[in-house]
């Protein structure tokens, strides 16, 4: 499993407790459960294209009679949710699909990209979108630094959230 010290930063760099929330490429359910535990009031749902990793994330999150922590099968150039539906998006270690993660962000919420290697550039130096890239797709850089063994970023999506309590 991979440290989590990069994604643990950029949390708190988002600024409103968002109510739903996506971790990309699920894994084992690790971003998803710690997600979760940052964000008590959110409901999490966690993608991911492997029905085994799929599965061990289920059984690593056990009972949740409330429904706040789910696991489905997609893609990252895919996700199976509708348009503006997540407040804050995280993607850990994979790479972005930045028109489909605005799909799926609603105006004024967070994106998180983490990466936990060494050996990778920190985001928007190289190894993930460009600043430029982000911007076309309707998102404002944050911040994006170095931490631990990897560094992270962090954008929001511009516009305004919706104000009708979705």
């Amino acid at each position: 499993m991979p440290p989590l010290t990069p994604l643990a930063t950029a949390v708190l760099r988002v600024p409103r407790r968002p109510e739903r929330v996506l971790a990309i490429a699920a894994d084992e359910g690790e971003a998803a459960l710690f997600l979760a535990r940052e964000f008590p009031a959110a409901r999490v749902r966690g993608v991911d294209s492997s029905p085994q990793r799929l599965r061990a994330a289920g059984e690593r999150v056990g009972l949740d009679p409330e429904g706040r922590i789910a696991f489905k099968l997609g893609r990252p150039r895919a996700l199976p949710y509708p348009d503006a539906f997540f407040d804050l998006v995280a993607q850990v270690d994979g790479r972005p699909a930045v028109a489909e993660l605005a799909r799926v962000l609603r105006p004024g919420g967070h994106l998180i990209l983490a990466r936990t290697v060494a050996a990778r550039a920190p985001l928007g130096l190289g190894a993930g979108p460009s600043p430029r890239r982000l911007s076309r797709h309707g998102f404002d850089p944050a911040e994006e630094s170095a931490v631990g063994d990897g560094s992270f970023a962090v954008a929001r999506r511009r516009g305004s959230p919706a104000s009708d309590g979705e």
